[in-house]
């Protein structure tokens, strides 16, 4: 990366990543990449209605409420970007058109339209290369005191994508390690039927979505899934504790199997 003269976040705006019980004692690290609707200060609207700001083209709602569910229940780290998914999309690398995408769903959005390199370039070094090295330090320093790392990620997902309805409730996904995700199903069958749970929907590899378990999971040979919930099961505070307290049931019989 080259300097630019593009100033991303302020000061006062902090840092991009926020991590909660760094000591957490369990294996499980949970990352939530779309946590956050918040906007840089700089970049305004980004010539977007408040109505599209606050849909999940700019975060995944109801996420960040789970994943510390989950973080608190079983003392797990949480790991979080602070800044909207429409600035830096921190699950797609550099390189790909959905890191700072022009359009997302049915929306055009006009300050993404035409970055420059140099912008690109800004976006990347302020959010994502920050994220990701808070993660990487994060498994260095539990290997250099013998913790086990067993990564989950958690977003979520709208119940409509392009006028066609989502049955699916609940998505395990992984890439070519299915082993947290085969363990995570397999607990999800054995118990109840409160929600509809399935492999790789309703995305999967091929969509690019497992960037985030690509880099920090498969390459370092550690147990990794990724879970997408259906957002309108976590619209509220009641919701997300349901849909916490069922995740976290399902995740400590995988970390136990």
């Amino acid at each position: 990366m080259v300097a630019v003269q593009f100033k991303v976040l302020s000061e006062a705006e902090g840092k991009c990543v926020s991590v909660e019980r760094p000591n957490g004692k369990s294996p499980l690290l949970v990352i939530c990449e779309h946590a956050s609707r918040l906007i840089p200060e700089r970049f305004g609207t980004l010539g977007l209605s408040r109505e599209a700001l606050e849909s999940h083209i700019a975060w995944d709602p109801g996420a960040l409420a789970v994943a510390r569910g989950i973080s608190e229940a079983l003392d797990a780290t949480l790991v979080y970007q602070r800044f909207s998914r429409l600035i830096y999309d921190c699950n797609r690398p550099p390189e790909s058109p959905g890191a700072m995408p022009e359009k997302s769903e049915v929306y055009d959005i006009p300050g993404n339209a035409h970055l420059s390199s140099e912008e690109r370039v800004a976006r990347t070094e302020a959010l994502y290369i920050p994220f990701h090295d808070a993660i990487r330090a994060l498994i260095r320093e539990r290997k250099a005191r013998g913790q086990d790392t067993v990564i989950a990620t958690v977003h979520s997902f709208t119940p409509v994508y392009h006028g066609k309805t989502r049955a699916v409730e609940i998505g395990i996904l992984h890439d070519d390690d299915s082993r947290l995700a085969d363990s995570v199903l397999n607990a999800a069958s054995a118990g109840s039927s409160l929600y509809k749970v399935e492999r790789n929907e309703p995305y999967g590899p091929a969509d690019g979505v497992t960037h985030t378990l690509v880099l920090h999971g498969l390459s370092n040979g550690l147990r990794n899934v990724m879970i997408e919930v259906r957002n309108d099961l976590i619209s509220d505070q009641d919701g997300q504790g349901v849909m916490a307290g069922y995740l976290t049931g399902l995740l400590r019989q995988s970390l136990d199997a």
